[in-house]
């Protein structure tokens, strides 16, 4: 007979978890016990929030659901950031609970929350476990849900009275997502419109990929002549450097690249939804006719329809799908491959970091010297801000996982996401990209790298301001400032009084050996890099872009 809490650590043992994220709660005492002397580490946070995050980033690396423990009532509503995160980007999570004793129920006791109604919009599965019993089902379920399909967050309640209840139930085997595939069908009828189009286009996007379904895309580019371009904070999905890649369709996109989708006869919308953010407002393509040929792919079949209606709607993974369309007959055409050559070489001019943009720190020269210095197998990661732009702009992503970022546009996603990659990379170089409004929201958790020994490099991009919000106040409302300026503190010290190692950079010749030696310290280090506040964009000034909006 085991325990309630020995049960959830015996399934997730049986579910190849190796650690988990949370904030200690009285809740789920009996879990945080069974941990004791358990091979799962338990990674401590200081914001249910971060926690979630890091447990987001996790699946993101590994594509298994992250795991996160939090405690009850105010434990959850705080930890609802990273479970939007997981929702939004199609991340496997797996987010535990602490809940009230059954007895309780309806009496709005301490801390209480009807979980389904809070994270029901959110999460794809939400469920109480009412008896301890039931645990190694619950938990086999909550693990195929999270993978299923498009992947997505599964919050499950843990009634503390559940937790300290005996029983005698064997765990399930390990959880394994189906695959979907293609029908010969489906894949000769795309053999017949890729045969027929002289100007395709493949759009690689969504989750659900592995190392060798991004060689097999590539693979398939060659053979076709196909341009590739990749979803919004997806980048990692194709080589910057290779001769057939397109550019990234994303906030600010190229303009070349936009009039690439509008002049394709045939798009291969492989993997992703083609939301918001990469359609440009929904502006791409026509909804629901696209006015162009559309093969949609995606492994679950209510994404296909939901929005565009495809030419065909085939439900496969990623890799399932390349891995048969591999096998169709090479069709590579001449003009198809001039048209790809010349997409990349318009990616490669918009790519070129600016010579000069106000102030003594040059953030070209910056982006130009790490792409020199670090490996290609370094992760970066980032939350949200104007700041991103120098990295999904200006920087060239080789290799897959090597790109942690929120497609949902959540601030404060870089550090934890950093923290999660190094713990679960350490010998690799991880950067976190952060502004200083950005870093803050979940800057405390820089404590929790230095408990775990995760020694991240934080690039605080410090301009004083709410920076994203700023340009688009300057562009309503030019010159009426409200809400957006910063006082800040100083970040290197603030890394410091951790033990970390800290590094201030005011000019530009000031950042490769800052960055050496945050690199050679092997500790958890900021380097607090002071923008000047008129460098609003890497090629707008706040000057300019007020200007242009009093006009």
């Amino acid at each position: 007979m085991k325990t309630g809490g020995q049960l959830i650590v015996a399934a997730l043992e049986a579910q190849g978890v190796r650690r988990v994220f949370g904030v200690p709660g009285e809740s789920y005492l009996a879990v945080l016990d069974a941990l004791h002397g358990s091979p799962i580490e338990m990674i401590v946070a200081r914001h249910e929030g971060g926690a979630a995050m890091m447990a987001e980033a996790m699946g993101k690396l590994t594509g298994r659901p992250g795991v996160c423990l939090v405690t009850r009532g105010p434990g959850a509503t705080n930890a609802a950031s990273g479970i939007h995160v997981a929702q939004q980007d199609s991340t496997p999570l797996v987010v535990l609970v602490g809940q009230i004793e059954r007895g309780m129920r309806g009496r709005d006791a301490f801390q209480e929350v009807d979980y389904g109604k809070l994270f029901g919009g959110m999460a794809k599965w939400v469920a109480e476990i009412d008896s301890a019993a039931r645990i190694p089902e619950m938990i086999s379920r909550a693990f195929h849900t999270a993978m299923a399909g498009r992947p997505g967050p599964v919050v499950l309640a843990m009634p503390e009275d559940v937790l300290t209840e005996l029983a005698d139930a064997p765990v399930a085997r390990i959880a394994e997502p189906a695959e979907p595939a293609p029908t010969p069908a489906q894949m000769e009828r795309f053999a017949a419109l890729l045969a027929g189009a002289e100007k395709p286009l493949v759009i690689a996007g969504g989750s659900r990929w592995t190392a060798d379904g991004v060689a097999a895309l590539q693979g398939f580019a060659e053979r076709h002549g196909l341009p590739v371009a990749c979803s919004f904070r997806r980048q990692m999905l194709f080589n910057h450097d290779h001769p057939l890649y397109a550019g990234d369709i994303g906030l600010g996109i190229n303009p070349k690249l936009s009039a690439l989708v509008a002049e394709s006869d045939l798009i291969l919308l492989l993997g992703g939804r083609l939301s918001e953010v990469p359609s440009q407002s929904y502006g791409l393509l026509g909804i629901p006719e696209t006015g162009k040929t559309l093969v949609h792919v995606h492994p679950a079949p209510e994404e296909l329809g939901r929005v565009y209606n495809p030419t065909l709607a085939v439900n496969a993974t990623p890799g399932s799908f390349l891995e048969a369309a591999n096998a169709l007959p090479a069709a590579a055409k001449p003009a198809r491959t001039g048209r790809a050559e010349a997409a990349h070489a318009a990616y490669e001019a918009w790519s070129q970091p600016p010579q000069a943009i106000p102030g003594a720190v040059q953030m070209g020269a910056i982006m130009s010297w790490l792409l020199k210095t670090l490996p290609d197998d370094a992760i970066l990661t980032n939350g949200a801000g104007n700041y991103a732009t120098w990295i999904h702009r200006f920087w060239r992503f080789r290799r897959f996982g090597t790109q942690v970022a929120p497609v949902c546009g959540s601030m404060g996603y870089g550090l934890p996401a950093a923290i999660a990659a190094k713990l679960n990379h350490r010998t690799r170089n991880v950067v976190c990209f952060a502004g200083d409004g950005c870093f803050q929201m979940t800057g405390l958790e820089f404590g929790t790298a230095m408990q775990e020994g995760a020694a991240v490099i934080v690039l605080v991009i410090d301009n004083g301001m709410y920076g994203t919000i700023r340009m688009h106040q300057e562009r309503e409302y030019p010159g009426r400032v409200s809400g957006t300026r910063l006082q800040n503190p100083d970040f290197a010290a603030f890394a410091r009084s951790y033990g970390g190692h800290g590094e201030t950079v005011e000019r530009t010749e000031e950042f490769a050996p800052a960055f050496e030696r945050a690199r050679a310290s092997g500790l958890p280090a900021i380097i607090h890099v002071k923008l000047d506040p008129e460098a609003l964009t890497p090629t707008r000034t706040l000057s300019e872009i007020r200007a242009a909006g009093r006009k």
